[in-house]
C-alpha cells in the first residue's frame, strides 16, 4: 500500500529508498510536455528496459553528460566513435543495442520535430492532449500497459524508434503524466491536489 515517511502518503514503491521519494513527489506523473525532456525519458525508460528504475535514476546525471543533455540534433551526428566512447563509460548503462538505438531514435525524432513542439504534440495525441487519471486502490492493479501504449509503441516502432515496446512506453507515459497512476490515497493523485 502507501508508505509515510513524513505524514505524507504515497505510493508504496516510492519509499523503497530515498532517491525514490523525491523522484515520486517532485517528478512522476508530473505532465512534461517538451519535446526534449520527452526524448530524454523515453531514452531513459528504454535503457531501464531489464534493469530497475532506480538503477538509472541514479546514473542518470552521467547519462545526461555522456548523451549530451539528449539533444537529438547532436546525437543524431554520432558515429561509430561517440558509440565506442559511450561503451566505455562505467557511469552509464554499456549496452551497445540500447546505445546504436538512442543514435537512431534521435533520428526519427528529428522527422517528427520539424517545428518546435511536434515531438510533444504526437506524443500527447495519444491520450487525447490531456492526462489520464486513474483510480487505482492499490499497486496491483496498476496495469503494465494499455491500449494507448500499445498504440503509441506501434507508431514510434513504425518511424523508427527502438526499445520502444509497450511495457516501456507504459512506464514513459506513468513518467510523464500522461496517465495518472498514483494511488488514489496518494497525495500526488489528481483528485487529492488543490
Amino acid at each position: 500500500m502507501n508508505a509515510s515517511t513524513d505524514a505524507q502518503h504515497r505510493c508504496g514503491w516510492s519509499a523503497t529508498a530515498p532517491d525514490y521519494v523525491a523522484y515520486h513527489d517532485t517528478e512522476w506523473g508530473v505532465p512534461e510536455y517538451d519535446s526534449r525532456a520527452l526524448f530524454e525519458k523515453l531514452t531513459l525508460d528504454g535503457f531501464q528496459a531489464g534493469l530497475s528504475w532506480l538503477t538509472i535514476l541514479r546514473k542518470r546525471d552521467t547519462f545526461r553528460a555522456r548523451f549530451e543533455g539528449f539533444e537529438p540534433a547532436r546525437l543524431a551526428q554520432w558515429g561509430d566513435a561517440e558509440i565506442a566512447a559511450a561503451l566505455t563509460d562505467p557511469g552509464i548503462v554499456r549496452n551497445r543495442a540500447k546505445i546504436v538505438a538512442t543514435v537512431g531514435n534521435a533520428r526519427a525524432y528529428l522527422t517528427i520535430e520539424t517545428e518546435p513542439g511536434a515531438f510533444s504534440r504526437y506524443l500527447w495525441a495519444f491520450v487525447g492532449g490531456r492526462p489520464l487519471v486513474n483510480h487505482w486502490q492499490t499497486r496491483e492493479q496498476i496495469p503494465t500497459e494499455s491500449a494507448e501504449a500499445q498504440a503509441m509503441s506501434s507508431a514510434l516502432k513504425a518511424k523508427g524508434f527502438r526499445f520502444v515496446g509497450p511495457t516501456i512506453v507504459y512506464a514513459f507515459m506513468q513518467a510523464v503524466g500522461m496517465v495518472d497512476d498514483h494511488l488514489v490515497d496518494c497525495f500526488r493523485h489528481s483528485g487529492q491536489q488543490s
